[in-house]
C-alpha cells in the first residue's frame, strides 16, 4: 500500500476537492485526482462520489477514510516521537504552582534546569492551576481534593494542614480546647462556600470531622494567612508556608496542636496522545523529587 495515496485520499476528503488540496499539495489536479484513483483501484472500492461541482464519500469510502486516519495520525506522532528522542529537549514548560509551595519549587526547579539547560521553566503561583491545564500551562501542581476531569492525575505526595490564629484573636474570642469548640468561632475559610466549610482532622483520637463557618474566605493561601495574622478568625494552613519562619518569628499560634489535616498533592496534565518530551521530563523530575522532599518535611 502506497502511503502517500493514502495521505492524498484524506488531504481530499479534508479540502473538500481535488482542486483544493492540489492547491495545498502543490501538486497538479490531474496527479491528485490519479493517486484517488489508483487507491481505489489497489483497494477494488469506490470512495469517493465525484461530480463536476464537488466530492462525496461513499459508505466505503466514509469507513476507510475514519481508519486511515487515526492510522496516519498515529504515524506522525511516531515520526514526532522518534525526531524528540533524537534531540536534547528545549523549549518553554509553564507550570502552575500553589504560593506556599514556591520556595521549595524554586529550589527543585534550579536542579532540573541544570539538568536540562536548553529547557525554560516559567511558574506562575495560584491555587487555580487545574483550570488552566491545557490552555495556559503545561502542567498544574494541586493541593487537595480534585473535581471530576480528564485530566491525567500523578500522586505527588501528601501536604500537612494544622490549625493557627493570632495572639490577639484568642485573647478576644478565647482558645479552643477540643474540635467541637471550633464551631463556636469564626473560621477563615479557604475556598469556602457560602462562608461553610468541613475541616477533616485526625488527632490522638482519630479522625474527626467539624462544621465551621466565618465571614471572610479566599482562593489564596497567602490570603488565609495575612486574615489570620490580621486576628480575623482561626484558618486551617499548610505546614510549608509557615516552615521558614523561626519560632521567635511566627506571628500566629498554634490552635489543637494535636490535630492536622491531610491533602493529597498531584500533578496534572492535559490528557493529550502526545505530550512534549520537555513536559514529561519535567512531570516525571517532579513525582521524584517532591515526594521525596515531602517525605523528608
Amino acid at each position: 500500500m502506497d502511503l502517500n495515496r493514502v495521505a492524498t485520499f484524506l488531504r481530499v476528503v479534508e479540502a473538500g476537492s481535488f482542486t483544493a488540496a492540489a492547491t495545498h499539495l502543490q501538486l497538479p489536479t490531474s496527479s491528485v485526482s490519479r493517486s484517488v484513483a489508483k487507491l481505489e483501484e489497489d483497494l477494488g472500492i469506490v470512495l469517493l462520489e465525484r461530480t463536476t461541482r464537488k466530492i462525496a464519500l461513499t459508505d466505503a469510502g466514509r469507513a476507510y477514510y475514519e481508519r486511515a486516519r487515526e492510522a496516519v495520525a498515529g504515524l506522525d506522532e511516531a515520526n514526532l516521537l522518534a525526531g524528540e528522542a533524537a534531540r536534547e529537549p528545549s523549549g518553554m514548560v509553564h507550570v502552575a504552582a500553589p504560593p506556599e509551595l514556591g520556595g521549595k519549587l524554586a529550589v527543585l526547579l534550579g536542579e532540573f534546569i541544570r539538568q536540562h539547560p536548553r529547557i525554560h521553566v516559567d511558574v506562575v503561583t495560584t491555587a487555580r492551576g487545574a483550570e488552566l491545564v491545557g490552555g495556559q500551562v503545561d502542567i498544574a501542581i494541586v493541593s487537595g481534593q480534585l473535581r471530576d476531569s480528564d485530566l491525567i492525575v500523578r500522586r505527588l505526595g501528601v501536604s500537612v494542614h494544622r490549625l493557627y490564629a493570632s495572639a490577639a484573636y484568642l485573647e478576644r474570642r478565647g482558645v479552643p480546647r477540643t474540635v467541637a469548640d471550633l464551631a463556636r468561632h469564626d473560621a477563615v475559610l479557604y475556598r469556602g462556600s457560602g462562608g461553610h466549610a468541613t475541616w477533616e482532622l485526625v488527632g490522638p483520637r482519630g479522625p474527626e470531622s467539624i462544621k465551621v463557618q466565618g465571614p471572610l474566605s479566599g482562593d489564596s493561601v497567602q490570603f488565609v494567612f495575612e486574615a489570620v495574622v490580621g486576628g480575623h478568625g482561626i484558618g486551617l494552613l499548610p505546614e510549608q508556608l509557615l516552615s521558614r519562619l523561626s519560632a521567635s518569628a511566627m506571628p500566629i499560634e498554634h490552635v489543637l496542636p494535636k490535630f492536622s489535616a491531610t491533602g493529597a498533592l498531584q500533578s496534572l496534565v492535559h490528557a493529550s496522545r502526545h505530550l512534549p518530551k520537555r513536559v514529561t521530563l519535567l512531570r516525571d523530575f517532579l513525582s521524584q523529587h517532591l515526594v521525596s522532599c515531602e517525605r523528608a518535611c
